[in-house]
């Protein structure tokens, strides 16, 4: 019997799986997987997400806006996706330095617009009392800053996607840490070495898909399926049964996004 699991950043919306969507679902299923969580980072796909957690049970999606695509961030077309039941999350939103204008007033510039539509999206949750998804890269001092004094402040929690192993961002209080394919990664063993840090009632796993794909398909299109490949390299590092993380993980994924609870 499978384990059962809930990918929670599944990007499902994505083209990549425009052709073999229903089949992905299906492999899915049979590896355990009880419940997709589709993040918003693009607003034009929205329609999709909407459209495929609609037509799927245990599938949810989130409204929001990847920081890369912060100049298209509008307040009341997310608005218009939020009242909808299957909308249990604000992102993925955050803070991306990664690629940075060298220009130092543009790249001013940028940091600035991104930080105004992180802020803007945090006070979406906050509104509507939804948790977030939050997106860091390069950015940790930054995010830590703007987290504390504008959702832990005012009790909105949320997820930490693809959690970066920042010991830093660990001090964030009400805020859970998913850990997804690069876990598997030869070259990921900083975040081996805080796995163990992260407090058991908060650890959560996601793939990311159809990016970050786990070891055994590297170089492959990543799916939920995958996750239970995440789960077994965490099992193994963590000293525990899979069956025992994946129970644990569902239930702190039902804890934060309780639309989950019928998922079994």
């Amino acid at each position: 019997m499978k384990p059962l699991i809930i990918d929670t950043h599944c990007h499902l919306d994505d083209k990549r799986f425009d052709e073999d969507l229903h089949e992905v679902i299906t492999r899915a299923h049979e590896n355990g997987v009880r419940g997709v969580l589709i993040p918003g980072a693009d607003i034009y796909d929205l329609p999709k997400a909407q459209k495929i957690a609609k037509n799927n049970e245990n599938i949810f999606f989130a409204a929001g806006v990847h920081p890369y695509h912060h100049k298209d961030f509008n307040a009341s077309v997310l608005e218009e996706y939020i009242g909808d039941e299957k909308c249990i999350a604000i992102g993925e939103c955050g803070l991306d330095y990664y690629r940075l204008p060298q220009d130092e007033k543009e790249k001013s510039d940028e940091i600035a617009a991104q930080k105004e539509v992180f802020i803007a999206q945090i006070e979406l949750a906050r509104k509507y009392d939804k948790p977030l998804i939050v997106h860091i890269r390069d950015a940790n001092e930054d995010s830590f800053e703007i987290l504390n004094q504008y959702a832990v402040k005012h009790g909105v929690t949320g997820v930490l996607h693809c959690y970066n192993a920042s010991r830093l961002l660990l001090g964030l209080k009400g805020f859970y840490f998913a850990v997804g394919g690069v876990l598997t990664f030869a070259n990921a063993k900083e975040l081996v070495e805080v796995l163990s840090d992260i407090p058991r009632e908060r650890l959560l796993f996601e793939t990311d898909a159809p990016y970050l794909t786990p070891v055994p398909h590297r170089g492959k299109r990543n799916e939920p399926a995958f996750t239970l490949h995440v789960l077994e390299k965490a099992a193994a590092i963590l000293g525990s049964s899979v069956e025992d993380l994946a129970e644990l993980s569902s239930k702190n994924t039902k804890n934060i996004f309780k639309a989950f609870n019928k998922a079994t």
